[in-house]
């Protein structure tokens, strides 16, 4: 995690290489869980997951041979291995998208419908689950589209303006300073913090061609 509200994120752009050894559905899932949910050991990452400790071990020794994982030592005990993520995120290159290898395209397609799908799933599972939220988490929550006209310079600079936006929320303090700026001396000094949750955003920014 960064040390300071506003720090950039370790991220890790993916060349050719390293898109082959991660697109794979399993190890993505698998490496999107240690980055959320912390360290973990293959078995329990299979219990989390469904899938066999056997497939977890393999995927994990691969996505660590890419450097996306490595040991978690201080969580380990006896001969249990710990593995956690060696990056908060991953960025990719639309370019290897039209890269002279086939294999490289057709990692590049899994990887895309693999985010697509895991998108997908968060939003179905918040949709089904926002009852037993309390009502001030279903009124923080959001879905909007918007349809700008833009040029490809205006939606690269709205989508790094949107990126650093996000990024100025990341580790700040349960109530940061202004937050209460509106409240009254006694209520503002006898509230508590809001409690934080893990929330997470999601950006699509894609063209479209209107009607002739």
């Amino acid at each position: 995690m960064s040390e300071k509200p506003g720090a950039q994120p370790n991220v890790r752009t993916l060349d050719a290489t390293a898109l082959r050894g991660l697109a794979h559905p399993l190890r993505m899932r698998l490496l999107a869980a240690l980055r959320l949910d912390g360290p973990a050991t293959a078995s329990q990452l299979a219990g989390k997951l469904g899938e066999s400790s056997g497939a977890t071990s393999y995927h994990l020794r691969q996505l660590a041979a890419h450097g996306f994982v490595e040991d978690a030592p201080e969580h380990g005990k006896g001969r249990e291995r710990w593995w956690k993520a060696s990056h908060d995120g991953t960025a990719f290159d639309e370019g290897l998208i039209h890269a002279d290898d086939a294999a490289t395209r057709g990692a590049a397609d899994v990887f895309l419908a693999e985010i697509a799908r895991i998108h997908t799933q968060e939003l179905n599972t918040w949709l089904a689950t926002a009852h037993e939220w309390p009502a001030e988490w279903r009124g923080a929550s959001d879905l909007s589209d918007f349809t700008l006209d833009l040029t490809p310079a205006q939606s690269q600079e709205l989508i790094g303006k949107l990126h650093d936006l996000i990024n100025s929320y990341r580790d700040l303090p349960p109530s940061a300073p202004g937050t209460d700026a509106d409240a009254d001396t006694d209520s503002a000094t006898d509230s508590q913090p809001a409690a934080t949750e893990s929330v997470r955003f999601h950006t699509h920014v894609i063209p479209r061609r209107a009607p002739q």
